[in-house]
């Protein structure tokens, strides 16, 4: 899988009518089972890249290619089928159903894909965050850091080819921030999955080959 993205901006209007450029890059590429770690300040945007990559979100401009396929450019639903089936994403803020289980919650994203929703692979992905004893909590029943890794299991449950990780060890106890990063880094290495990994963490970034700050290649007060 090899992710492109071609002149891509991105702006948002104040209350008052005035633009607010968020994201302006000319060119970004990554290649097959590459991994990737994406340092930038607080509001420069890093968020929004991965929502518009994930085709949550979508541009003003420019084009967003994911295996020569232009996310962009598809209706709403094959984009939501297409996100489904090919891109895992890791929410900084979780997006957990609170009245379903930790398992239920990664049956359901295995659910919205058209491949088959399989109980074993869940509970194992569940089992390897350490969630093995957590299988039939709510997200309310669980931590900060549960929760978090439940979201790793989730976004690993349909084999994506491309990975998003938006800041997935902000919220996990030390003793488990390891075990998500080599979770994620593993798996995706294992599979030939890219991993496009948002952090502030220097500690995270330094176990990426290829560390990308995104103020080096965003010239967002070009569109002020």
């Amino acid at each position: 899988m090899t992710l492109e993205l071609r002149n891509l901006r991105k702006s948002y209007r104040e209350p008052g009518g005035r633009s607010v450029p968020v994201l302006n890059i000319s060119e970004f590429r990554m290649g097959d089972g590459e991994q990737v770690a994406l340092i930038g300040e607080s509001g420069g945007g890093k968020t929004t890249l991965l929502n518009i990559i994930a085709g949550i979100t979508t541009p003003d401009a420019g084009d967003v290619q994911i295996g020569g396929v232009n996310v962009g450019q598809l209706p709403e639903a094959i984009r939501d089928r297409f996100r489904a089936d090919r891109i895992g994403y890791v929410f900084q803020t979780f997006h957990l159903l609170p009245a379903f289980t930790a398992l239920e919650n990664v049956l359901l994203g295995m659910s919205f894909s058209g491949k088959k929703v399989d109980r074993q692979r869940a509970t194992q992905l569940l089992e390897r965050v350490g969630l093995g004893h957590r299988l039939t909590h709510r997200p309310g029943q669980l931590s900060v850091g549960e929760q978090q890794r439940v979201s790793v299991a989730r976004a690993l449950a349909n084999s994506p080819v491309l990975l998003l990780a938006d800041e997935p060890t902000a919220n996990v106890d030390p003793a488990n921030q390891q075990l998500v990063l080599d979770l994620l880094r593993d798996s995706c290495r294992e599979h030939q999955v890219s991993l496009l990994l948002v952090t502030h963490s220097l500690d995270v970034s330094r176990q990426f080959d290829r560390v990308e700050r995104l103020a080096d290649f965003n010239r967002r007060e070009a569109l002020a």
